[in-house]
């Protein structure tokens, strides 16, 4: 016998002696699980360890029942953790039953997959469990916080967890520990048992790799997608606004509603027409345009856009008794300038749809309404409003009394054209505003931003083009004499910066400069899912339209020409074009082109009216300006332009 033959008779009965062993022969078992040490410190754990390598195969049937019945048990305790009750659970099936089938079989398919790769058993489940736990309660804290259901594009805000935490109502209540200890425990059981896959590395990547193919096929072939979701019955609805998302959540309950969204997101995805050209576009701008340069009369007033964090007049409601003082000053506003509609591109959330359509003049529609626009931004130079302002001689200046990386803002923004960009992030301790900060319950006092505008306009040698997007009205709103009366402590809030608005218009007479402003509300307040107002009010998506109308107030410290200002319902990207008409702002081609659509397409919007066909135009214009090559006329000096194209 060789000298090599005994090395591996000696191995092999080594391994025999001792079954903490680890065969390295499997790479991928050997990168998990480290070589146990030569010398066994810990002898309680070396028997503990002998036990359940002998559990794996003594209770080589448990173990089947063990990986079989996860599957069913991880599905079902995600679905009780973010429906809060067991009967909830049951409810669903005897309502929905192919439906949970359809959860259930999914979750088979993401089982198998993480033990392909893990080979252990409790390692998979443990893996599985969490992730599955874990969409599970931040679903159950998102609709406990403003009344919407997780998405799979949520998952872009992780990088802002930080920030959302002040958002939310996390509440770690008796049933969610004990629906987390029951998950706990299987996993421990399964540990001691240690079941496991018995096959061989290139085996367990080829069945992760298979699983793989019908998920990714459920999102991105409809010739998959539409028959399994017709075979199980789940509602495949084109949700074109929060509440019928959320009806389809109530037909789908968690995981299904989570692929059919994400495959019906991968629809909806954009995609760059086939006859956008630089000749298209050349088509499409080539009308007559005024180039006057006047300002009324060489006058350039200030130009102030306030985007109130969810400031909205629930006075649409007739049911609700709405103090009448809470909207006072608002009111007073509107009698001394005018006031009007805008049709608002989201409710309760995603702030930056409203935000785009207000800096930029554009459709968040044009690019399919995406939860965040600002993502989709070419990264170069934007031909946003303040581009504009910037070329006619006024300082630029955008102000958010929030932190500057929330929605990427500070980096994304810095190519808008502002000259300067004024933030305050509480939990840094930093700021950049050169007022004192005052608070009024969670967030920045909206008089703070107030007197901070009137500070830029003071200092500033220039006219002044500023557009501020608060943060006084955000939730929570769990700061009041009640903190579970969330409506009540909401409209006080409304009401403190009524009075802030009445002294800053205030101040704003006291100035020797004209000043043109605008106020509007973002969208309608985010309020608690099950016990909230909208609730109360039994809205749903065939009655949501008044949360998707915003009133809004132009008003002036000069004689301004307000007749400009429609007296219909008009989309938010259209108020930048109204401030233009009333200032007389020099006009290009592209600004005459969408004071054209303002004329035949007043409102855009699918959130507020999915019956408005597509406008080709306004998409493809969109589209060139901020995501492709930018042929439509540009603000932006042509130097500058071309380094970016």
């Amino acid at each position: 016998m060789t000298k090599k033959s005994n090395v591996s008779e000696k191995e092999a009965a080594l391994k025999t002696a001792d079954p903490l062993m680890k065969d390295v022969s499997d790479p991928i078992e050997a990168a998990l699980e480290p070589s146990a040490p030569k010398k066994v410190r810990f002898p309680r754990l070396k028997k503990f360890n002998e036990k359940r390598e002998l559990n794996t195969t003594k209770f080589s049937k448990f173990n089947m029942f063990l990986m079989i019945i996860f599957p069913v048990f991880i599905c079902s305790m995600a679905e009780i953790t973010q429906s809060k009750y067991f009967t909830s659970y049951f409810k669903f099936w005897t309502e929905r039953p192919t439906v949970l089938i359809f959860d259930i079989l999914l979750t088979a398919v993401f089982f198998v997959f993480f033990l392909g790769i893990f080979k252990k058993g409790w390692i998979a489940m443990a893996v599985h469990s969490f992730i599955f736990m874990a969409l599970s309660t931040t679903e159950l804290f998102k609709y406990g916080t403003n009344g919407n259901h997780l998405i799979l594009s949520d998952m872009k805000l992780v990088r802002s967890v930080k920030s959302l935490t002040s958002f939310a109502y996390i509440k770690i209540t008796p049933q969610l520990i004990l629906y987390y200890a029951i998950v706990v425990a299987f996993v421990l059981v399964a540990m001691y048992f240690n079941p496991k896959l018995k096959a061989t590395p290139i085996k367990r990547v080829t069945v992760s790799c298979a699983c793989v193919l019908p998920v990714a096929a459920l999102i991105v072939l409809p010739a998959f997608y539409k028959p399994v979701y017709k075979t199980f019955k789940l509602d495949t609805t084109n949700a074109t606004n929060a509440f019928i998302l959320n009806e389809k959540f109530d037909k789908n309950h968690f995981l299904a509603f989570l692929i059919q969204t994400a495959t019906e997101s991968y629809s909806n995805r954009l995609v760059v027409p086939e006859d956008y050209s630089e000749e298209y576009i050349d088509q499409l701008m080539n009308i007559p345009v005024d180039t006057h340069e006047d300002f009324n009369g060489g006058k350039k007033p200030n130009v102030i856009v306030i985007m109130s964090e969810s400031y909205a007049d629930f006075r649409v409601f007739d049911q609700l008794d709405i103090d009448k003082d809470c909207y006072k000053y608002f009111d007073r506003a509107a009698a001394e300038g005018k006031g009007g509609t805008a049709i608002t591109p989201t409710y309760a959330s995603w702030t930056v749809r409203s935000e785009f359509e207000l800096l930029f003049g554009l459709p968040v529609r044009g690019l399919n309404t995406p939860n965040m626009p600002q993502r989709e931004l070419a990264d170069r130079e934007q031909p946003a409003l303040a581009q504009y302002y910037k070329s006619w001689g006024y300082e630029t200046v955008y102000v958010h009394p929030f932190m500057s990386g929330f929605y990427s803002r500070a980096r994304i923004y810095g190519h808008f054209g502002f000259e300067k960009m004024i933030y305050h992030d509480d939990q840094a301790g930093s700021t950049d505003f050169t007022v004192p900060v005052k608070h009024f319950g969670t967030y920045v006092d909206d008089s703070t931003v107030f007197d901070q505008i009137v500070y830029e306009i003071k200092n500033s040698d220039r006219p002044v083009y500023l557009h501020t997007t608060t943060m006084q009205n955000h939730q929570p709103y769990n700061q009041g004499e009640d903190p579970d009366d969330e409506f009540g402590n909401y409209l006080t809030w409304i009401h403190h910066s009524n009075e802030g608005l009445k002294e800053f218009l205030a101040q704003l007479k006291e100035i020797d400069e004209p000043t043109l402003v605008f106020f509007v509300g973002d969208h309608f307040p985010s309020l608690r899912g099950e016990t909230s107002v909208y609730n109360q009010l039994g809205l749903s998506g065939e009655n949501c339209t008044p949360l998707y109308q915003q009133k809004y107030f132009f008003w002036s410290n000069y004689d301004a020409d307000f007749s400009y200002i429609p007296d219909h319902e008009t989309s938010f990207f259209y108020m930048p074009y109204i401030i233009l008409n009333i200032i007389d702002a020099p006009r290009d081609a592209f600004i005459e082109k969408m004071n054209g659509f303002m004329e035949t397409v007043p409102v855009y919007s699918s959130e507020y009216n999915s019956d408005i066909p597509r406008n080709e135009e306004l998409d493809i214009i969109t589209i060139d300006r901020v995501i492709m090559e930018e042929f439509s006329p540009s603000p932006i000096p042509e130097d500058e332009l071309s380094t970016h194209n």
